[in-house]
């Protein structure tokens, strides 16, 4: 298992939908040939930053996730074009409840705009299905997740949970800005056909956090 770092850059869509609302029809949408079969996923995480919010203030968030794919800790930077994501692997933890410790390689990471001590802001417990949504060669265009969310602002004691969509593209994606909104729009018809709107909040950590 690799120890260094990766970056990928995520251009996505939020989605805000009713507990029963029904999945979106994603036949005719550009470049997707077919929709691949449903991937459970139970993921769990704890976002960090220091007392006085110096990562919020930098449009960063710090959030150590355990389950699917990329479990790990994430440095999530916003950028005009998108959120990028820098991961690290996933640390030993001997309590699973604990607060997690930040690593020496995040906190070298995180150096020029915070330092340490790093306080747990929320904990964010999401029950994730997730479908590739595939072209004709089998590359992924885009993936859609349905996220059933329970969320913890631990410095208020306050639990909500909610569900959301998002429409990450992926490596298949048009690479220009036009066909990237083109297929955006595509997506916004076909999720508020199913009953669902582009969602008000712009980060699960922001909703956790009531802002």
């Amino acid at each position: 298992m690799t120890t260094e770092p990766s970056s990928s850059l995520e251009i996505e869509r939020k989605y805000d939908v009713d507990a029963d609302t029904p999945l979106p029809d994603w036949s005719g949408m550009p470049g997707v040939a077919r929709v691949g079969e449903p991937e459970p996923r139970e993921l769990d995480a704890r976002y960090l930053d220091t007392a006085d919010g110096h990562l919020a203030g930098s449009l960063t968030a710090l959030r150590r996730r355990s389950g699917g794919p990329d479990a790990g800790w994430h440095i999530k930077r916003s950028t005009p074009e998108g959120k990028l994501e820098t991961h690290f692997p996933l640390d030993e933890t001997t309590d699973a409840g604990a607060d997690p410790i930040v690593p020496d390689a995040v906190l070298a990471a995180l150096a020029e705009i915070a330092a340490p001590p790093f306080v747990v802001l929320a904990r964010i417990r999401n029950s994730r299905t997730a479908y590739a949504l595939r072209d004709a060669a089998g590359g992924v265009v885009a993936e859609f997740v349905d996220d059933r969310v329970t969320a913890t602002d631990v410095r208020r004691g306050v639990e909500t949970s909610w569900r959301e969509w998002e429409l990450e593209l992926g490596p298949a994606a048009p690479a220009d800005p036009a066909g990237r909104a083109a297929l955006f729009a595509a997506a916004d018809a076909r999720v508020t056909a199913a009953g669902g709107r582009v969602s008000a909040s712009a980060s699960k950590l922001g909703r956790a956090l009531g802002l």
